[in-house]
């Protein structure tokens, strides 16, 4: 089972030849099968994923450090090996379906099965053809350009998500827009032979369809944890409808009558990013009067000679003030913390567990910046997370449920508040309240804007791997979706000839959203319980857990947990409440929800 969180692969979808060792083949020769035959099974299936696990992460850690024709070909070979027997595994499991047992080989055998993204067809030639498509929809997407008309140079996502950033002609970032979305288009038909052939593979596991597997993972019936997902979004809501209103008429100002309406949608290219997923490049058209922090944070750092291996050290120090011991010298010497200058690497921040116990290591191209200092102490919160459940079995290494992971990092991230830069020395004092509706406008611009993003992702997956939108209806149901959640609209006419949901790279590369869903969600309740029992007084965004033992205690005691358990119990274990709760992020963000219905007096509200 891939549970680092570098391994960025679309599914586990690939499909090979496991040979079975001996007490398999004497498991599959027994019938019926019995509790001590599911324990053999799980024991040789939990150390042969270690084994096969820990070779594909060396494997990784070297293509992505030292990024060669050799390295990446060796990488492949790895992961494909680990997968094919994750997929095996997991479909040998199903024989034990029914057989009464003990509550952790239950968990076992059902984390087995539920950590498949995409199960491929037992058929081997169904196996291939999917197996073909998935590649092939990754593939058109990865290399999807847009060659503006009148221009040398053809641009990739990369190069027109910096334009959507920062382009504020509304011609460009029309055509930008446009020019990106045709991507999908060709990929509609091989999509739906995707459904099926997926659908197949998860009938034969034992769900209806890809979609309930997916919603399986989350310690509930599949259509109850739909209708949790939905009782989310209502209670945070009020807040983006509010955020969405005041959006809306400071790009009408902008962008004058004819281009922004007044009380619908708003245009989905005017948000600075391609899938107006996320609203903070845009922050300088909206910017409340006087909303400067009253210090700047990359100033500072650098004003006092910080370099990489001092900006982690930072970071370390946060954990080591509620509790927790140093990281061992083997993350020290292992990591990479700066781009080298000899060879190619991937510099996306990531936390690497690499043989699933004390190899721990960061793999940043750090800048001296106020962001990279939120993603070290971002990223330390899953390296300790990680090392938290390294003693589990192998089968519980991972977070609580698939948005718990994420979520630790943010609610570290959220203590980075000028209190904590106070205690740290960089302020000699914190600003007054009345600059924090800038901090927390920005906040809200990456944060409250995403939720209704990170929900409808898989709304509309689950709606079409259950036959509930069929093909003939993928465009006009997502924008539905659009429409329903976000209040976005596309800034041209659309049909079923475009296929939009395929410009967006995890609905391509089959890869759940709901994650970052929850992951959203949970960082603010995770936040508000640590700084409750931290005894912090004052507002949630200004209070850090910096240096509380207590709040640390609370929090190593769930980390340890890993997932062993139901999520609810590792919730409870924090946060005291077993279900999760939105209006965390209401409380946080009270003081700038009260500014912006102030501005919104007179103005209209919704879509």
């Amino acid at each position: 089972m891939f549970k680092n969180l570098h391994v960025a692969i679309p599914g586990l979808f690939l499909m090979g030849v496991v040979s079975m060792s001996n007490a398999d083949q004497k498991i599959s020769a027994q019938s019926p099968p019995t509790a001590t035959d599911a324990d053999a099974f799980i024991k040789n299936a939990e150390a042969r994923l270690l084994e096969l696990n820990t070779v594909a992460s060396r494997a990784d850690w070297v293509k992505a450090t030292y990024i060669t024709d050799d390295t990446e070909f060796l990488a492949a070979q790895a992961d494909e090996r680990a997968i094919a027997a994750q997929v095996e595994f997991a479909k040998q499991a199903t024989r034990f379906d029914g057989l009464k047992l003990p509550a952790d080989l239950a968990r076992k055998m059902m984390l087995l099965k539920t950590s498949l993204v995409m199960p491929t067809p037992a058929d081997p030639q169904a196996s291939a053809e999917l197996t073909k498509i998935v590649s092939g929809l990754e593939g058109a997407y990865g290399k999807g350009k847009w060659c503006p008309p009148g221009k040398d140079k053809c641009l990739d996502i990369e190069d027109i998500t910096r334009l959507m950033a920062q382009s504020r002609d509304p011609n460009e970032l029309r055509d930008a827009w446009v020019g990106w979305h045709a991507v999908g288009k060709p990929m509609r038909k091989d999509f739906a032979r995707f459904v099926e052939l997926s659908n197949q593979g998860a009938r034969e596991l034992g769900f209806k369809d890809t979609g309930a597997l997916w919603r399986s993972k989350y310690d509930m019936p599949a259509d109850d944890f739909a209708r949790e997902v939905d009782r989310l979004w209502e209670q945070v809501r009020p807040l983006y409808v509010q955020l969405h209103a005041y959006v809306r008429w400071k790009l009408r100002e902008r962008y004058g009558a004819q281009a922004v309406p007044a009380n619908g949608p708003i245009p989905a290219d005017l948000l600075g990013n391609m899938w107006a997923q996320s609203w903070e490049n845009i922050y300088p058209l909206v910017a409340p009067a006087d909303a400067g922090p009253g210090y700047d944070l990359t100033e500072i750092l650098k004003s006092r000679n910080t370099d990489a291996l001092g900006m982690v050290r930072y970071g370390e120090q946060f954990f080591t003030s509620l509790g927790f011991a140093p990281l061992p010298q083997s993350f020290w010497e292992r990591s990479m913390f700066t781009k080298p200058r000899d060879r190619d690497v991937v510099c996306h921040a990531s936390a690497w567990h690499v043989d699933f116990d004390q190899d721990l290591r960061l793999k940043m191209c750090i800048d001296i910046t106020s962001d990279y200092f939120q993603t070290v102490h971002h990223e330390l919160g899953h390296t300790f997370y990680q090392r938290a459940y390294r003693q589990q079995p192998y089968l519980f290494r991972d977070g609580a449920n698939d948005g718990f992971h994420e979520a630790i990092g943010d609610t570290i991230a959220l203590s980075i508040t000028p209190q904590y830069l106070v205690k740290l020395g960089f302020l000699s004092q914190a600003p007054d309240p009345s600059k924090d509706i800038g901090l927390l406008m920005q906040k809200a611009l990456a944060k409250v804007a995403f939720l209704p993003f990170g929900l409808l992702i898989d709304q509309w997956q689950w709606k079409v791997f259950s036959g509930e939108i069929t093909p003939a209806q993928y465009n006009r149901s997502w924008w539905a979706l659009r429409l329903k959640y976000q209040g976005v609209a596309p800034p041209v006419e659309r049909s079923e000839d475009d296929f939009d949901p395929g410009a967006k790279y995890h609905v391509a590369a089959n890869v759940p959203y709901t994650r970052y869903f929850l992951a959203a969600i949970l960082q603010f309740q995770f936040h508000r319980a640590l700084t409750q029992i931290a005894g912090c007084k004052d507002p949630l965004n200004r209070c850090s857990i910096y240096e509380n033992k207590e709040a640390g205690a609370r929090l190593a005691k769930m980390l340890e947990m890993g997932e062993s358990r139901p999520w609810p119990d590792a919730l409870e274990a924090l946060t005291g409440q077993r279900q999760m709760d939105a209006t965390a992020i209401r409380d946080y963000f009270a003081p700038l929800e009260k500014w912006l219905e102030e501005q919104n007096l007179g103005k209209p509200i919704g879509w």
